[in-house]
């Protein structure tokens, strides 16, 4: 008689601390960008989220992992625990026969993540070198960023699209510099280009880069 009394009690515990972690990560996300990573404190984040500072240590241990944890809600758009390459979107453009459209729909991705991500990993970053958390988030990003590039730049090559004589990881530097935040926040935070302007200046120079002419559209 007590199995489902508790099967729906740790159910109610879990969405509770699902619910707890995501004020958390909001709130870090919103003191990431308006401060940087050296201005978010820990217990302003805990006051903002309502939950004790022991919580958030128990949720992420350090500054650190809370740091990760806040870029990559926001680079997947959710809490959801589907990586991105399993996403309806990805796998739309994956299964896309068309390369230019292929591209266009890849350029698309890269602005929706970049409007996410953007604010946040430009305001940490301009403390990069001053600080051992923030340099190893970089390196993480960086590294992570590259494994994407890798991946799309591979399933161009498989599909027959890459530009003759391209070699692909000449391809996949390329690639890895254009979707970088570096060049999201030099046009659209420096130069006032609108997410619109970017995303089609994005798959221009993506389709420039790696496509094969006869397959630019």
């Amino acid at each position: 008689m007590t199995g489902p009394r508790v099967k729906y009690d740790n159910s109610r515990r879990s969405e509770r601390a699902r619910e707890s972690r995501r004020k958390v990560l909001d709130a870090a996300h919103r003191l990431l960008v308006s401060e940087g990573f050296a201005g978010m404190r820990l217990a302003e984040v805990a006051e903002i989220a309502g939950v004790s500072v022991e919580t958030v240590y128990k949720q992420f241990r350090n500054k650190g992992g809370l740091l990760k944890a806040a870029y990559d809600v926001q680079l997947a758009g959710d809490d959801e625990p589907v990586p991105l390459g399993e996403r309806p979107e990805y796998l739309a453009m994956v299964e896309e026969r068309e390369p230019a459209e292929k591209v266009r729909r890849y350029a698309g991705i890269g602005r929706r993540i970049s409007e996410r991500i953007g604010p946040l990993t430009v305001r940490v970053l301009e403390c990069r070198g001053a600080d051992p958390d923030v340099e190893e988030f970089a390196r993480t990003i960086e590294g992570e960023r590259l494994f994407g590039a890798t991946a799309f730049v591979t399933h161009l090559d498989e599909s027959g699209f890459l530009r003759p004589g391209l070699d692909a990881d000449r391809a996949r530097d390329e690639l890895w510099v254009l979707i970088s935040p570096e060049v999201w926040a030099q046009l659209v935070q420096r130069r006032g280009w609108s997410h619109d302007q970017y995303e089609a200046w994005l798959g221009d120079a993506v389709s420039a880069a790696l496509l094969a002419e006869a397959h630019r559209g």
